[in-house]
């Protein structure tokens, strides 16, 4: 079956981003290629993703104008969610790796977000869903993701119309 492997991410510098993302949001290097024309392949993901779960590309920029979108490649919008089993545990890690949060921790009817920076300002989303539990981890949170959560059915079943 198709899925999304890889999301592209313009970056100044390869070497700051892995960085980054690895010591402050505690990624994992998954590949550093040199490929040859003085560009590199590299992948970082969350730590335990597997291969069928989307992980990043760190592609650095290449003219004035890829330059320009590093920090804006979603239109200051929200871009990015990382997924947690431990929002607190998480936040607290991010902050003392010195992230930048742009709001305090809030609790909504879908569960515990808080917005932050990456190290060019793309806007990231830490959110914990309201149905994953503390170390409900694996196949129950991937069960209860298909079923879009406890007590609230399937939400991307495609439905009959009326006329069917």
């Amino acid at each position: 079956m198709p899925h999304i492997a890889l999301i592209t991410l313009v970056v100044r510098d390869y070497d700051e981003a892995i960085d980054f993302y690895t010591r402050a949001l505690g990624f994992e290097l998954a590949e550093d290629t040199d490929r040859g024309d003085g560009s590199r392949w590299v992948v970082v993901r969350p730590p335990g993703t597997t291969g069928g779960a989307a992980s990043l590309l760190l592609a650095r920029a290449k003219d004035d104008a890829q330059l320009a979108s590093v920090g804006a490649q979603t239109g200051g919008r929200v871009g990015f969610f990382l997924h947690t089993e431990d929002f607190a545990g998480d936040h607290a890690r991010m902050l003392a790796a010195g992230v930048r949060f742009l709001e305090e921790p809030r609790h909504e009817v879908y569960g515990s977000v808080a917005v932050f920076q990456d190290l060019y300002g793309n806007r990231w989303d830490l959110l914990q869903p309201a149905w994953v539990r503390p170390g409900c981890a694996g196949r129950s949170a991937r069960l209860a993701l298909r079923r879009g959560g406890p007590g609230r059915g399937n939400r991307f079943r495609t439905r009959k119309s009326p006329a069917s």
